[in-house]
């Protein structure tokens, strides 16, 4: 199994996962440039976690590509990383559960706020179901429960990968907003990287 610092050395390999861009939320024409100042990667990213356990590879960056069904050029907003169907996924960063939904393409899915970072979740196993305190997020096999408004560690186990939504193989679909505008999670990955390293 390849560790988490193998994980983002190989990203830091393929420079063309590493757009440096943010998108507003009106899309791809609307891109501004972004530099990851010192700030950006102060010591508070060796706090942050690698999203998924049994990473193999990471399959389709973020930015324009060849949408897999329609074969047209579209944008993707995030980086999908292969795993093994029921590789437990992990929090990115402490946060609280901001909603949960299992309709759509992006499949079973969870959203978590980490100050002014949204971090998705998309493709997982199980599905969202509702008691009388309102929807929430349910894997049984694999132990999981999270519903909006709860408070979740740096690392905890989320969800499992798994292929629900629009997907022909098992991943995880991470995607990133700061401040509402879509981020490209490589670049996250190698800030990451950078502080972690210097930590040691």
């Amino acid at each position: 199994m390849p560790s988490h610092s193998f994980a983002l050395v190989a990203l830091l390999g393929g420079s063309a996962l590493l757009p440096s861009f943010l998108l507003s939320d009106r899309g791809p024409a609307q891109a501004q440039q972004v530099a990851l100042t010192e700030s950006n990667v102060a010591a508070l990213w060796t706090r942050a976690s690698f999203p998924v356990e049994n990473f193999q590879t990471y399959t389709s960056p973020f930015g324009y590509r060849q949408d897999p069904y329609s074969g047209s050029q579209r944008f993707h907003y995030g980086l999908d990383l292969a795993a093994p169907n029921g590789s437990y996924i992990r929090n990115w960063w402490a946060g609280e559960v901001v909603w949960v939904e299992d309709a759509g393409a992006c499949g079973t899915s969870i959203a978590i706020q980490s100050g002014e970072w949204t971090h998705i979740y998309c493709h997982m196993q199980g599905h969202v179901e509702r008691d009388n305190q309102g929807p929430f997020l349910i894997d049984r096999a694999g132990g999981i429960q999270l519903r909006p408004g709860q408070q979740v560690p740096s690392g905890a186990r989320i969800g499992r990968v798994g292929m629900t939504g629009r997907t022909t193989g098992p991943h995880l679909h991470w995607g990133m907003k700061y401040q509402g505008n879509w981020v490209d999670p490589a670049l996250v990955l190698r800030a990451m990287y950078v502080s972690q390293q210097a930590s040691l």
